[in-house]
C-alpha cells in the first residue's frame, strides 16, 4: 500500500505540472495572448492546477487499482520504489519507447500530408496553426503524462478489466483479444478527443473527423502496445518523443 500511494502522488505532481505547462501553447492555438485574458494569468494557472489536481486524483486512484487488477501499471517506477534496481530495465525499454515514438510521429505527418492531399482543410504543415517550438516543447509533457494517464493507466486499464471480466486465460489473465480491443477503442477515444481543439481552428467535415481519429489513432494504438507489453513508462515516453516531433521538430522546420 505504501507504494501504491507513493506511485499516487509521483503521478498527481506529474500530472498538475504537465496541465500547468500546456498553458501557453492552448493560449496560442485559440489566439489569446497573456495580456489580453479575462482574469490574471496567476489566477489561470491556480485555477488549472486546482481542477487539474481534482481530475487527476480520480483517474490515478482508479486506474493504478484497475491496472493492478490486470497486469498493468509502471513496472520501473514499482521496482524503484521497492529497492529493487532498475537501470537495466529502463535501458531495456528506452531504445524502443523512443523508436517507437519518433516512428509514430513521422508517420503522422505523412498521413497528415496525404489527408491534405484529400482536400482536408487543416494539416500540420499549415504555419499559421504552429505555436513556437518552445511552447510545444512544454505542451509535449502533458501530452506524455496527462494524456498517458487518461488513456492508458485508466481508460484503456478499465476496458481491459471489463473484457478480462467477460473472458479470461485459463491462467486467469486477460486475453489478447481483449487487450487489443482496448487499445483500438483507447486510440479512437483519443483521436476524438482532439476534436474539440480541431473545431476551433476549423469546420468539423467527416474529413476532418477522419483524419483526427487517424492521425491520433496511429499513436495510440503504438502507446497503448507498449503500455500492454512494457509499461505506462514506455507509453510515456514514446507519447512524449513523438510529440517532440510534431510540436518541436516539425514547427522548427516548417
Amino acid at each position: 500500500m505504501k507504494t501504491f500511494w507513493k506511485l499516487f502522488i509521483i503521478l498527481l505532481l506529474a500530472s498538475i505540472l504537465g496541465a500547468a505547462a500546456i498553458i501557453p501553447y492552448s493560449l496560442t492555438l485559440q489566439g489569446i495572448l497573456v495580456q489580453n485574458l479575462p482574469v490574471p494569468f496567476y489566477v489561470l494557472l491556480l485555477g488549472t492546477v486546482i481542477q487539474n489536481a481534482v481530475i487527476f486524483a480520480v483517474f490515478i486512484f482508479l486506474g493504478l487499482k484497475i491496472a493492478k487488477k490486470v497486469g498493468l501499471g509502471l513496472p520501473v517506477l514499482e521496482d524503484y520504489l521497492e529497492g529493487r534496481e532498475v537501470k537495466s530495465k529502463l535501458k531495456s525499454i528506452m531504445g524502443i519507447s523512443v523508436g517507437l515514438g519518433l516512428l509514430a510521429g513521422v508517420l503522422i505527418i505523412g498521413f497528415d500530408y496525404l489527408f491534405s492531399l484529400a482536400g482536408a482543410a487543416i494539416s500540420l504543415l499549415e504555419p499559421s496553426i504552429s505555436p513556437p517550438a518552445w511552447q510545444g516543447f512544454l505542451a509535449s509533457f502533458y501530452g506524455g503524462i496527462n494524456e498517458e494517464i487518461t488513456l492508458r493507466l485508466f481508460f484503456m486499464s478499465l476496458v481491459v478489466w471489463i473484457f478480462y471480466k467477460i473472458k479470461s486465460t485459463p491462467e486467469g489473465k486477460p486475453t489478447s483479444t481483449g487487450v487489443w480491443l482496448a487499445i483500438i477503442i483507447s486510440a479512437v477515444l483519443f483521436g476524438l478527443g482532439h476534436l474539440p481543439v480541431t473545431s476551433s481552428l476549423t469546420a468539423l467535415t467527416p474529413l476532418v473527423v477522419l483524419r483526427a481519429v487517424i492521425l491520433n489513432g496511429i499513436g495510440g494504438v503504438i502507446f497503448g502496445w507498449l503500455y500492454w507489453k512494457k509499461g505506462l513508462e514506455s507509453a510515456m515516453i514514446s507519447h512524449f518523443s513523438a510529440d517532440i516531433v510534431l510540436h518541436v521538430v516539425l514547427p522548427l522546420l516548417i
